[in-house]
């Protein structure tokens, strides 16, 4: 029993004495990583040097007018190597000298700790000799320029110990504006003209030497020596203008939200470039919340009745007149088995091809398709295919859909195929080709290639200018041209949209559009209607082409091309109108005489009276007694004040005011004034009785 007693005490002493060996080695282990890591892994990575690549600094987007659409700016991680040799000479008088006045410095910029605070961490850093002490991460430019001017970082790097490393973030300085067609330059998810130009936008990535310190963090071996130089990537100087973009966002915005309507999208063609100078696409992302979350604008739908165009136009190069006659079947008619039913049940019946398309007859357009095409549908697909509806419109950017055309032979084509097409169904384009069809009948029938960039810079030098292309046929003989541009002016005056430019100071011609649209799964149980309205203006010397779409919300109320697409394009319009185009025509002066002789003078009723008491001068008030204004009319010392009425929706007659009343009459109604020469206003832009709105720009000529 001694014998094995013995032998049981050795054992045990054996695995008592290895268990305390390896708890001490685990302790020791645990002690060197989490207490001492820092400081072996900085001096293990300080022996290390490698070659890394540096980044090109990426191109910038500039809009047509020279605005920075999408640029890089630079971010910097800021930290702090404490192991710099002038920090702890003289007992560390560099660091005990400055670290009051930088933590004051740094507390007062970065608002996030008391300048106790700072001091009390910075010095811990620096009583340890940290060699990546992590001071402040993503700081701006602005804040590393001041940053560079603290106390004892002003030393520079190498006795402050201060070390930047700089990364590029791409920035859009109007942040949604136009998201989706600038686009993002995110690593793979690159969308719009970051992705289709991301060749040209990129640079060339530099190598250089770099010496490894705690954390993976690199500094450069020899500060601004690289193996290769970065070289920066090219600008894009792109077709879009800020000015009209804003306009066409905030139109389709305001009718987005008041409609509560799921996606939109609105743009505006230069016509005689095809340059686009706005794309707006918006979508529902909660309640009364829309953002540029796709581009609707290169995704395929059914047009529904502003695809009625290429009927009418198929029909007229076939031989059909405008004058023709159409029988409407009061609005509904049986085709195939299958019920074509118009918007509104009008009751007419005997009626002229003009009329069917100003009222947007679906029966009269399926009818013109069964009497023209269904014997020859080979005819009708060659006009598709002329109008380059069965390709994509050739637009720079990537992603847009391809047309979806049914053809004979199909196994979804029906005998009802062909008249349905004639009203915008059995065929989805997407609003990009349809807006490009409209403008080629603006351009008398010249089709342009719609496109985003104007010109490639190089150190803000121009290496590639990029010219409107059109493409090498007319669209459709000059006589079927002049049928359409009267057609879609008639739904201007006559049709469908007449209410909405009633009151127009400049000829409209376009065509609204309503279609039921497929939900998923659901089909077409939920009632989803898509609004739309297409066209171009002034109508007797186009200028531009918009195009509207909007997809409402199920069993949407008002849900109609002419009262949801509509509004927003006329608020468009209107802005481009009176900014660009208005202020380019001449207005006749009110009067050319000299003061002494005809008096024709606005004036408000207070300041008249006290200049009339003041001065004794003579004159006769026919005005009612609330009136706020006065014309004075006539010839010497006959003055007769009239009651001149001022409305807050339209234009006033401001001749004859003085700048001060014609300012404050202006701007009173939202409007931004531009005024030039001296005395009493003679010109102005926007001619009286006008319908005005906030932001809208006058420019006023004094004599």
């Amino acid at each position: 029993m001694d014998v094995k007693r013995d032998i049981l005490w050795r054992v045990y002493l054996s695995y008592i004495l290895i268990v305390i060996v390896c708890i001490t080695i685990l302790g020791r282990a645990f002690y060197i990583q989490q207490v001492e890591g820092k400081y072996w892994r900085s001096l293990s990575d300080s022996l290390h040097q490698r070659i890394v690549e540096i980044p090109a600094a990426r191109g910038t987007i500039y809009s047509e007018d020279g605005q920075m659409l999408s640029t890089n700016m630079p971010r910097f991680d800021i930290y702090i190597d404490f192991r710099v040799e002038p920090l702890h000479e003289k007992s560390g008088k560099i660091f005990r000298e400055n670290i009051d006045s930088l933590s004051i410095s740094l507390a007062t910029l970065f608002k996030d700790k008391s300048a106790e605070g700072y001091k009390n961490e910075l010095t811990k850093a620096f009583e340890a000799s940290e060699g990546n002490y992590e001071l402040r991460k993503k700081i701006d430019y602005r804040e590393y320029l001041t940053l560079i001017k603290f106390p004892m970082f002003r030393l520079g790097r190498y006795k402050s110990g201060m070390i930047a490393q700089e990364k590029n973030f791409r920035l859009n300085p109007y942040e949604n504006i136009g998201y989706r067609t600038i686009g993002l330059a995110r690593d793979e998810n690159k969308v719009g003209l970051e992705k289709s130009y991301d060749t040209v936008l990129n640079g060339r990535n530099g190598r250089q030497l770099v010496r490894a310190i705690a954390g993976g963090v690199t500094v450069p071996v020899e500060e601004g020596q690289f193996e290769i130089e970065p070289e920066t990537g090219k600008d894009i100087v792109s077709t879009i203008d800020v000015f009209i973009q804003e306009v066409t966002e905030n139109a389709l915005m305001k009718m987005m939200i008041k409609n509560e309507a799921q996606t939109g999208v609105a743009m505006v063609m230069e016509v005689k470039t095809g340059k686009i100078k706005a794309i707006a696409n918006l979508g529902k992302i909660s309640e009364g919340v829309y953002r540029e979350d796709l581009n609707y604008a290169t995704r395929v739908t059914e047009p529904g009745s502003t695809f009625k165009l290429v009927t009418l136009l198929s029909a007229l190069e076939n031989g059909v007149k405008l004058t023709d006659k159409i029988n409407l079947e009061g609005g509904l008619w049986s085709y195939a088995g299958r019920p074509v039913k118009d918007a509104e049940t009008h009751g007419k019946h005997e009626a002229t091809v003009l009329e069917a398309f100003e009222e947007s007859s679906n029966v009269g357009m399926a009818k013109l398709m069964v009497n023209n095409f269904v014997p020859k549908p080979q005819v009708y697909f060659k006009q598709l295919s002329k109008l380059r509806l069965d390709s994509s419109s050739g637009i720079d950017l990537m992603g847009e859909g391809r047309p979806q055309i049914t053809r004979p032979g199909d196994k979804v084509w029906a005998a009802t195929t062909l008249p349905w097409m004639g009203f915008g169904y059995a065929v989805a384009v997407a609003p990009i080709q349809t807006l490009t069809l409209y403008n080629s009948i603006a351009n008398n029938g010249l089709m342009m290639r719609p496109y985003l960039v104007n010109a490639i810079m190089e150190e803000g030098k121009i290496i590639k200018s990029i010219e409107p292309k059109a493409y090498p046929w007319a669209v459709a003989s000059p006589n079927t041209i002049n049928a359409l541009h009267t057609a879609l002016e008639g739904v201007c005056v006559n049709g469908t949209a007449k209410k909405l430019f009633v009151n127009s100071l400049y000829k409209v011609a376009g065509k609204t559009g309503t279609a039921l649209v497929a939900n998923g799964t659901k089909g077409y149980t939920e009632s989803i209607f898509q609004s739309s309205f297409i066209g171009y203006f002034p109508a007797d010397n186009p200028q531009y082409t918009i195009a509207v779409i909007i997809i409402n919300h199920p069993h949407a109320a008002n849900h109609f091309g002419a009262s949801v697409a509509g509004p927003v394009w006329k608020e468009i319009s209107d802005r481009l109108y009176s900014t660009y185009i208005q202020n380019k025509m001449e207005v006749a002066p009110s009067f050319q005489l000299k003061d002494s002789a005809l008096f024709n003078y606005s004036i408000s009723k207070i300041s008249l009276q006290k200049i009339a008491s003041t001065l004794a001068i003579p004159y006769k008030d026919s005005s009612s007694a609330n009136a706020d204004w006065l014309q004075l009319n006539g010839m010497g010392a006959n003055v007769i004040g009239r009651q001149q009425l001022v409305s807050d929706t339209t234009m006033p007659d401001i001749s004859g005011l003085k700048l001060q009343d014609a300012l404050w009459l202006c701007e009173k109604r939202g409007l931004l004034v531009s005024c030039i020469g001296k005395g009493k206003v003679v010109k102005q832009s926007i001619a009286q009785g006008a319908y005005i709105s906030k932001g809208q720009q006058i420019q006023i000529e004094l004599n």
